[in-house]
Protein backbone atom coordinates (compact mmCIF):
# COMPACT_ATOMS: atom_id res chain seq x y z
CA UNK A 1 0.00 0.00 0.00
CA UNK A 2 3.20 2.32 0.97
CA UNK A 3 4.65 1.96 -2.36
CA UNK A 4 1.53 2.32 -3.99
CA UNK A 5 1.04 5.66 -2.70
CA UNK A 6 4.83 6.33 -3.47
CA UNK A 7 4.72 5.80 -7.00
CA UNK A 8 1.04 7.58 -7.58
CA UNK A 9 2.54 10.34 -5.77
CA UNK A 10 5.78 10.11 -8.03
CA UNK A 11 3.67 10.00 -10.82
CA UNK A 12 2.13 13.40 -10.20
CA UNK A 13 5.74 15.10 -9.49
CA UNK A 14 6.69 13.58 -13.24
CA UNK A 15 3.67 14.82 -14.76
CA UNK A 16 3.78 18.27 -12.97
CA UNK A 17 7.61 18.20 -13.74
CA UNK A 18 6.43 17.97 -17.00
CA UNK A 19 4.08 20.17 -17.64
CA UNK A 20 6.40 23.05 -16.42
CA UNK A 21 9.15 22.20 -18.50
CA UNK A 22 6.35 22.26 -21.41
CA UNK A 23 5.07 25.22 -20.74
CA UNK A 24 8.49 27.01 -20.30
CA UNK A 25 9.46 25.86 -23.94
CA UNK A 26 7.38 26.61 -26.29
CA UNK A 27 8.61 24.86 -28.90
CA UNK A 28 8.66 21.63 -27.71
CA UNK A 29 4.87 22.87 -26.75
CA UNK A 30 4.16 23.36 -29.59
CA UNK A 31 6.15 20.30 -31.15
CA UNK A 32 3.58 17.84 -29.07
CA UNK A 33 0.33 19.64 -28.93
CA UNK A 34 0.00 21.52 -32.14
CA UNK A 35 -1.17 24.39 -31.10
CA UNK A 36 0.39 27.59 -30.05
CA UNK A 37 -2.09 30.30 -28.51
CA UNK A 38 -1.56 33.75 -29.09
CA UNK A 39 -2.50 36.62 -27.30
CA UNK A 40 -4.30 39.48 -28.61
CA UNK A 41 -6.57 42.70 -27.54
CA UNK A 42 -9.61 43.80 -28.48
CA UNK A 43 -9.03 47.10 -28.73
CA UNK A 44 -5.33 48.18 -28.23
CA UNK A 45 -5.60 50.59 -31.52
CA UNK A 46 -3.93 49.36 -34.75
CA UNK A 47 -1.81 47.03 -33.11
CA UNK A 48 -4.15 44.59 -31.86
CA UNK A 49 -7.94 44.34 -32.45
CA UNK A 50 -10.87 42.52 -32.79
CA UNK A 51 -12.90 42.11 -36.25
CA UNK A 52 -15.79 40.23 -34.13
CA UNK A 53 -16.22 36.57 -34.43
CA UNK A 54 -13.38 35.37 -32.82
CA UNK A 55 -11.12 37.04 -35.25
CA UNK A 56 -7.88 39.65 -34.68
CA UNK A 57 -5.96 41.69 -36.54
CA UNK A 58 -3.06 44.65 -36.78
CA UNK A 59 -0.10 45.59 -36.72
CA UNK A 60 1.68 43.19 -33.74
CA UNK A 61 -0.69 40.19 -34.80
CA UNK A 62 1.29 40.14 -38.45
CA UNK A 63 4.14 40.53 -37.09
CA UNK A 64 3.47 37.41 -34.43
CA UNK A 65 2.22 34.92 -37.49
CA UNK A 66 5.80 35.53 -38.74
CA UNK A 67 7.09 34.60 -35.73
CA UNK A 68 4.68 31.74 -35.73
CA UNK A 69 5.41 30.57 -39.41
CA UNK A 70 8.92 30.12 -38.14
CA UNK A 71 7.72 28.36 -35.30
CA UNK A 72 5.99 25.70 -37.34
CA UNK A 73 9.04 24.87 -39.38
CA UNK A 74 11.37 24.55 -35.81
CA UNK A 75 8.35 22.20 -34.84
CA UNK A 76 8.26 19.91 -38.01
CA UNK A 77 4.32 20.54 -38.66
CA UNK A 78 1.61 22.83 -39.44
CA UNK A 79 0.07 24.51 -36.24
CA UNK A 80 -3.31 25.26 -35.13
CA UNK A 81 -3.20 29.35 -34.37
CA UNK A 82 -5.68 30.33 -31.08
CA UNK A 83 -6.57 33.39 -30.18
CA UNK A 84 -6.55 33.88 -26.00
CA UNK A 85 -8.05 37.83 -25.72
CA UNK A 86 -6.23 39.10 -22.80
CA UNK A 87 -6.61 42.31 -20.98
CA UNK A 88 -3.50 44.70 -19.03
CA UNK A 89 -4.49 42.89 -16.02
CA UNK A 90 -3.96 39.40 -17.07
CA UNK A 91 -2.19 39.19 -19.55
CA UNK A 92 0.94 38.44 -17.92
CA UNK A 93 -0.05 35.66 -15.64
CA UNK A 94 -1.70 34.48 -18.78
CA UNK A 95 2.27 34.14 -20.73
CA UNK A 96 3.62 33.33 -16.88
CA UNK A 97 1.15 29.72 -16.72
CA UNK A 98 1.63 28.95 -20.29
CA UNK A 99 -2.35 29.98 -21.50
CA UNK A 100 -0.58 32.51 -24.07
CA UNK A 101 2.37 31.67 -26.02
CA UNK A 102 2.79 34.89 -27.37
CA UNK A 103 1.58 38.43 -26.35
CA UNK A 104 0.86 40.00 -29.51
CA UNK A 105 -0.67 43.20 -27.97
CA UNK A 106 0.62 47.04 -26.74
CA UNK A 107 2.86 45.80 -23.50
CA UNK A 108 5.63 48.23 -22.17
CA UNK A 109 8.88 46.36 -21.80
CA UNK A 110 10.43 47.89 -18.52
CA UNK A 111 12.22 46.70 -15.56
CA UNK A 112 9.62 45.46 -13.23
CA UNK A 113 7.69 43.03 -15.83
CA UNK A 114 11.38 41.84 -17.36
CA UNK A 115 11.26 40.01 -13.28
CA UNK A 116 8.13 37.75 -14.95
CA UNK A 117 8.51 37.85 -18.87
CA UNK A 118 10.96 38.50 -21.70
CA UNK A 119 9.83 40.85 -24.45
CA UNK A 120 11.14 40.11 -28.33
CA UNK A 121 13.67 43.49 -29.74
CA UNK A 122 11.21 46.87 -29.32
CA UNK A 123 9.09 46.83 -32.75
CA UNK A 124 8.29 50.65 -31.85
CA UNK A 125 9.09 53.60 -29.39
CA UNK A 126 5.76 54.95 -28.09
CA UNK A 127 4.78 58.14 -26.62
CA UNK A 128 2.36 58.56 -23.70
CA UNK A 129 -0.41 60.66 -24.16
CA UNK A 130 -3.77 62.86 -23.45
CA UNK A 131 -6.80 62.34 -25.61
CA UNK A 132 -9.79 64.85 -24.34
CA UNK A 133 -12.62 66.40 -26.17
CA UNK A 134 -12.09 68.67 -29.23
CA UNK A 135 -14.40 71.08 -27.46
CA UNK A 136 -12.82 70.48 -23.78
CA UNK A 137 -10.59 73.46 -24.03
CA UNK A 138 -7.77 71.00 -22.14
CA UNK A 139 -4.29 71.49 -24.12
CA UNK A 140 -2.29 70.49 -21.03
CA UNK A 141 -1.40 68.43 -18.09
CA UNK A 142 -2.19 71.41 -15.52
CA UNK A 143 -6.01 71.72 -16.87
CA UNK A 144 -6.46 67.74 -15.86
CA UNK A 145 -6.47 69.62 -11.79
CA UNK A 146 -10.11 68.44 -10.48
CA UNK A 147 -11.33 66.25 -13.66
CA UNK A 148 -11.40 62.71 -13.94
CA UNK A 149 -8.56 60.78 -15.87
CA UNK A 150 -9.64 57.49 -17.48
CA UNK A 151 -6.92 54.51 -18.05
CA UNK A 152 -7.04 51.03 -18.82
CA UNK A 153 -6.94 48.69 -15.58
CA UNK A 154 -3.11 47.17 -15.47
CA UNK A 155 -2.28 50.18 -17.20
CA UNK A 156 0.84 51.93 -16.29
CA UNK A 157 -0.51 55.26 -17.80
CA UNK A 158 -1.89 57.28 -14.83
CA UNK A 159 1.13 56.13 -12.88
CA UNK A 160 2.95 57.69 -15.54
CA UNK A 161 1.16 61.35 -15.26
CA UNK A 162 1.41 60.94 -11.24
CA UNK A 163 4.96 60.93 -11.90
CA UNK A 164 5.33 63.61 -14.42
CA UNK A 165 6.85 66.58 -12.76
CA UNK A 166 4.37 68.81 -14.39
CA UNK A 167 1.52 67.20 -12.59
CA UNK A 168 2.97 68.28 -9.25
CA UNK A 169 0.46 69.61 -6.83
CA UNK A 170 -2.62 68.34 -9.52
CA UNK A 171 -5.24 66.57 -8.32
CA UNK A 172 -7.66 64.67 -10.56
CA UNK A 173 -9.72 61.54 -9.99
CA UNK A 174 -8.60 58.40 -11.77
CA UNK A 175 -11.65 56.54 -13.69
CA UNK A 176 -10.83 52.87 -14.85
CA UNK A 177 -12.10 51.06 -18.27
CA UNK A 178 -11.61 46.79 -18.05
CA UNK A 179 -9.79 47.35 -21.58
CA UNK A 180 -8.89 50.36 -24.04
CA UNK A 181 -12.36 50.28 -25.56
CA UNK A 182 -13.85 50.44 -22.22
CA UNK A 183 -11.73 53.37 -21.11
CA UNK A 184 -12.03 55.45 -24.45
CA UNK A 185 -15.97 54.94 -23.71
CA UNK A 186 -15.55 56.80 -20.61
CA UNK A 187 -14.20 59.84 -22.49
CA UNK A 188 -16.79 59.31 -25.28
CA UNK A 189 -19.36 59.09 -22.63
CA UNK A 190 -18.26 61.90 -20.63
CA UNK A 191 -17.65 60.18 -17.74
CA UNK A 192 -14.06 61.29 -18.14
CA UNK A 193 -12.33 64.09 -19.54
CA UNK A 194 -9.06 62.47 -20.52
CA UNK A 195 -7.91 59.50 -21.02
CA UNK A 196 -4.07 58.98 -20.72
CA UNK A 197 -2.68 55.80 -22.73
CA UNK A 198 -0.27 55.24 -25.17
CA UNK A 199 -0.35 57.93 -28.20
CA UNK A 200 -1.38 54.80 -31.06
CA UNK A 201 -3.73 53.15 -28.82
CA UNK A 202 -5.47 56.52 -28.35
CA UNK A 203 -5.64 57.35 -32.45
CA UNK A 204 -6.87 53.90 -33.03
CA UNK A 205 -9.84 54.31 -30.70
CA UNK A 206 -10.38 57.91 -32.15
CA UNK A 207 -9.99 56.82 -35.37
CA UNK A 208 -12.77 54.27 -35.22
CA UNK A 209 -14.91 56.45 -32.93
CA UNK A 210 -18.70 57.32 -33.93
CA UNK A 211 -17.57 61.25 -34.85
CA UNK A 212 -13.40 61.17 -34.71
CA UNK A 213 -13.68 64.92 -35.27
CA UNK A 214 -14.78 65.10 -31.83
CA UNK A 215 -11.80 64.05 -30.60
CA UNK A 216 -7.83 64.92 -30.37
CA UNK A 217 -4.75 64.64 -28.68
CA UNK A 218 -3.37 67.33 -26.75
CA UNK A 219 -0.47 68.60 -24.29
CA UNK A 220 2.95 66.92 -23.46
CA UNK A 221 4.45 64.09 -23.58
CA UNK A 222 4.07 62.01 -20.32
CA UNK A 223 6.60 59.04 -20.98
CA UNK A 224 8.69 57.23 -24.02
CA UNK A 225 8.21 53.85 -24.24
CA UNK A 226 9.62 50.70 -25.93
CA UNK A 227 6.35 48.48 -26.77
CA UNK A 228 7.18 45.22 -27.67
CA UNK A 229 6.05 41.34 -28.10
CA UNK A 230 5.94 39.39 -24.98
CA UNK A 231 7.62 35.84 -24.57
CA UNK A 232 7.77 33.66 -20.78
CA UNK A 233 10.74 34.64 -19.34
CA UNK A 234 13.73 31.32 -19.28
CA UNK A 235 12.55 30.01 -23.51
CA UNK A 236 15.99 30.32 -25.17
CA UNK A 237 14.99 28.84 -27.70
CA UNK A 238 12.07 30.78 -28.76
CA UNK A 239 13.35 34.13 -27.76
CA UNK A 240 16.23 33.37 -30.13
CA UNK A 241 13.53 32.51 -32.67
CA UNK A 242 11.30 35.30 -32.14
CA UNK A 243 14.10 37.87 -32.10
CA UNK A 244 16.02 36.36 -35.13
CA UNK A 245 12.16 37.02 -36.83
CA UNK A 246 12.20 40.60 -36.02
CA UNK A 247 15.40 41.33 -36.37
CA UNK A 248 15.01 40.36 -39.96
CA UNK A 249 11.79 41.91 -40.65
CA UNK A 250 13.69 44.97 -39.67
CA UNK A 251 16.24 44.08 -41.63
CA UNK A 252 14.41 43.93 -45.13
CA UNK A 253 12.45 46.92 -44.36
CA UNK A 254 9.02 44.67 -44.49
CA UNK A 255 8.32 46.14 -40.54
CA UNK A 256 8.60 49.51 -41.90
CA UNK A 257 6.25 48.55 -44.77
CA UNK A 258 3.46 46.95 -42.15
CA UNK A 259 3.60 50.14 -40.31
CA UNK A 260 2.63 52.18 -43.30
CA UNK A 261 -0.40 49.53 -44.27
CA UNK A 262 -1.52 50.03 -40.21
CA UNK A 263 -1.26 53.39 -39.22
CA UNK A 264 -0.93 55.21 -42.14
CA UNK A 265 -3.36 53.21 -44.86
CA UNK A 266 -6.94 53.04 -44.43
CA UNK A 267 -7.71 49.94 -42.03
CA UNK A 268 -10.90 47.20 -41.52
CA UNK A 269 -13.51 47.10 -40.48
CA UNK A 270 -14.18 50.73 -41.20
CA UNK A 271 -11.23 51.43 -43.49
CA UNK A 272 -10.18 54.33 -41.72
CA UNK A 273 -7.17 55.84 -41.31
CA UNK A 274 -5.46 56.41 -38.11
CA UNK A 275 -2.87 58.47 -39.34
CA UNK A 276 -0.19 58.02 -36.86
CA UNK A 277 3.35 58.39 -38.80
CA UNK A 278 6.50 56.43 -37.45
CA UNK A 279 8.64 58.43 -34.78
CA UNK A 280 12.39 58.82 -35.42
CA UNK A 281 12.68 56.68 -31.79
CA UNK A 282 10.68 54.17 -33.39
CA UNK A 283 12.84 54.35 -36.45
CA UNK A 284 16.17 54.21 -34.70
CA UNK A 285 14.74 51.13 -32.72
CA UNK A 286 14.31 49.23 -36.06
CA UNK A 287 18.26 50.30 -37.26
CA UNK A 288 19.70 48.62 -33.92
CA UNK A 289 17.33 46.47 -32.93
CA UNK A 290 17.25 45.82 -29.44
CA UNK A 291 15.00 44.60 -26.11
CA UNK A 292 16.22 47.23 -23.94
CA UNK A 293 13.59 48.13 -21.19
CA UNK A 294 11.75 51.35 -20.69
CA UNK A 295 14.68 52.83 -18.02
CA UNK A 296 17.33 53.00 -20.43
CA UNK A 297 15.24 54.74 -22.39
CA UNK A 298 15.10 57.70 -19.26
CA UNK A 299 18.59 57.69 -18.93
CA UNK A 300 20.64 60.43 -19.98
Amino acid sequence: MKLSKLAALTAVAFAVGGAFAQATDTITKAKASGVVTMGVRDSSGALSYTLGDGKYTGYHVEICNRIIANLEKAAGKKLEVKYQSVTSQNRIPLVQNGTVDIECGSTTNNATRLKDVAFLPTTFVEEVRIAVKANSGITSIAQLAGKSVATTTGSTSVQTLRKNERATNIDFKEVYGKDHSDSFLLLESGRADAFVMDGAILAGNIATAKNPADFKIVGEVLSVEPIAIMIRKDDAAFKKLGDDTVREMMKSGEIAKLWDKWFMQPIPPKNTKVGYAASESTKAAWNAPNDKPMEDYAKK
